[in-house]
């Protein structure tokens, strides 16, 4: 079964960027439609970004919408968060996540936070 692990987090001030990584091992990822979810602290886990399998076509949540990026690299077998005029509310851990027939994988998280 297909194992992701994320990669990329970490301080960063107000206005900053960062760009996640998920690489994807045990199958191929752009058979699945990926997505990265997020947890703040005390708040349930929110949708931020997704690609669909093969075409590509992405979709975001309201919050991050033109701030932020999801792409994919087939070659790398990666997922990727691009994350540009980063705010203290997009603190939180960011979770990468596959999706094929119904069945979810979940990568670990990495840490993001955003603060001066």
């Amino acid at each position: 079964q297909i194992q992701l692990v994320e990669s990329g987090g970490g301080l960063v001030q107000p206005g900053g960027s960062l760009r996640l990584s998920c690489a994807a091992s045990g199958g191929i990822v752009s058979i699945y439609h990926n997505k990265w979810y997020r947890q703040a602290p005390g708040k349930e886990r929110e949708f931020v970004a997704g690609i669909s399998w093969g075409g590509g076509s992405t979709n975001y949540a309201d919050s991050v919408k033109g701030r932020f990026t999801i792409s994919r690299d087939s070659a790398k077998n990666t997922v990727y968060l691009q994350m540009n005029s980063l705010k203290p509310e997009d603190t939180a851990v960011y979770y990468c996540n596959a999706v094929r027939n119904v069945v979810e994988y979940w990568g670990q998280g990495t840490q993001v936070t955003v603060s001066s």
